[in-house]
């Protein structure tokens, strides 16, 4: 199940019988990036991704890589890195 903030700023790249597959752009995660780092609450706040089981990870890095050019349509991708937390945060309260 994808989230509210993915399909809200996701990119329809294509569709499956069963689900809607969503993919971000390196642009588009900039603008909004952008718009989050206005407010200085978004600018303290910890990063992390959660695994579609309910699992949050820490972002430990963000890499550029080149893709081989055979059959893809893109040439580079953003790799994030991710750890399991170091330390349990309360449950989610809300979306701000």
């Amino acid at each position: 199940m994808y989230t509210y903030f993915e399909l809200r700023v996701g990119k329809l790249a294509w569709t499956h019988p069963e689900e809607i597959i969503i993919m971000l752009s390196g642009k588009l995660l900039r603008q909004t990036l952008d718009k989050f780092m206005k407010g200085e609450v978004a600018q303290n706040a910890r990063v992390q991704v959660v695994l579609p089981d309910g699992q949050f990870y820490d972002i430990t890095g963000l890499q550029l890589m080149e893709n081989k050019l055979i059959g893809v349509r893109e040439s580079h991708r953003l790799v994030l890195t991710i750890q399991p937390e170091q330390w349990k945060m309360g449950k989610v309260m809300k979306r701000v």
